[in-house]
């Protein structure tokens, strides 16, 4: 027989969304449970990047001192160069936040964190190693979840299910919510190289004919991103990695000396790229919320920040009716109408970079020439707030309510 719980609300999914979820019901007097599939946070290559909306977060919570004594690095700048071009695309240090600038964290140091502060209110709760598999469904309605644990079978009754296992998602595929697909012309290839005191701080991307490369400062090493064309990796590997090397040295000359870190193709991991967002987040009984509800583009680095806003603005709306015992599908439609603008607008941005900017680049036959937006920002630099707003802010950030019982 299967383990049985009930719950106020069951969370699937303990990324940065689902725990920053967990820890607000349960700071609003919500039984909650997150389950996580993993037996722990520590998967290399997850976003990193923390921008000052999220950090914004973590002071209205109380704990960003205590966060900030975690090892990071920090960035008021992000930095590029198109061609012969080279400018700063994004300035964080006017933005009217507590913390102006981005910063750079491990993510299982910062879920580990959300864990611990979630912690000390006795309705969190935590199931690591607990594999959701299926929704429990009844009469039209979603009751709860099947999950699978290294000690057997689990059953979760719950009054809200909360989809926030990622772009994979199991819960939305179970719930059969329609997605609306946008397509992306590129993948990525993350790797590290080691860093030396002597190079560049800022954050970095450099655009060349048919190349897009970017490398965030991680303290010791550098966290790189080589942008290639959608479906090329094949072509890319067939051409052997010492041509490979080359163009990484060619893209960042300062460390040619070091690409021979990389000897073989192991430690390169392919991000495939996917843009979608389902129509409609919600069923009765069940929510989607971050990149289950839209998966991202890592273009501007956004995709986290914007799920931990959707985690926000989730239990702003909803901490209540959970108390109550009184979450119906006009409330659960109040988080898309929320959350459903900016992710949108996003989305918006994202895809016409992707289409006149980063497309053209990948395509070795156009000329690389700097669009006229890039030349902009080269030559008048208050421009640069606008950039650092979108990608630091938001286009609707969220506050942190005072919790609710």
């Amino acid at each position: 027989m299967p383990e049985t719980i009930s719950v106020q609300c069951c969370v699937a999914g303990g990324g940065p969304a689902g725990m920053m979820l967990g820890l607000l019901l349960a700071r609003a007097g919500v039984p909650v449970l997150v389950l996580e599939k993993h037996a722990d946070f520590l998967r290399d290559f997850r976003g990193d990047t923390l921008h000052p909306s999220t950090l914004e977060i973590m002071h209205e919570l109380g704990v960003l001192e205590q966060f900030l004594r975690l090892p990071h690095q920090k960035v008021s700048r992000i930095n590029a160069r198109f061609g012969d071009l080279e400018f700063t695309v994004a300035d964080f240090s006017h933005l009217p936040t507590q913390c102006r600038y981005i910063a750079f964290i491990p993510q299982w140091d910062f879920l580990n964190f959300l864990v611990e502060v979630g912690s000390q209110y006795a309705t969190f709760h935590i199931r690591m190693s607990a594999e959701v598999t299926d929704l429990i469904e009844r009469d039209g309605s979603v009751i709860g979840l099947r999950a699978d644990t290294p000690s057997g079978p689990l059953e979760v009754c719950a009054a809200l299910v909360v989809g926030a296992d990622g772009r994979h998602s199991v819960v939305r595929k179970r719930a059969e919510l329609s997605v609306e697909e946008f397509g992306a012309p590129m993948d990525v290839l993350w790797f590290r190289l080691s860093r030396k005191p002597s190079d560049p701080i800022d954050p970095m991307g450099r655009f060349d004919t048919g190349r897009i490369f970017i490398m965030l400062n991680r303290g010791d090493y550098w966290q790189c991103g080589f942008v290639i064309a959608k479906g090329s990796l094949g072509e890319i590997r067939a051409q052997g990695l010492p041509l490979f090397r080359e163009s990484v040295a060619k893209l960042a000359p300062f460390a040619a000396d070091r690409v021979q870190e990389l000897q073989d193709w192991e430690p390169i991991k392919l991000l495939t790229v996917q843009v979608d967002r389902l129509r409609q987040w919600y069923k009765p009984g069940l929510l989607c919320i971050g990149d289950a509800a839209h998966a991202m583009s890592p273009v501007g680095g956004v995709g986290i920040n914007l799920a931990i806003q959707d985690a926000v603005a989730t239990a702003n709306l909803l901490a209540q009716p959970l108390h109550d015992g009184q979450v119906t599908e006009a409330v659960l439609a109040k988080v898309q109408a929320r959350r459903a603008w900016p992710t949108q607008m996003t989305q918006r941005v994202q895809l016409t970079i992707q289409n006149r900017v980063i497309r053209r680049v990948l395509d070795s036959t156009v000329p690389l020439t700097p669009p006229y937006a890039l030349r902009l920002l080269a030559r008048f630099p208050f421009l640069r707030c606008i950039p650092a707003r979108l990608i630091g802010l938001g286009v609707r950030p969220e506050h942190v309510r005072m919790p609710v019982g």
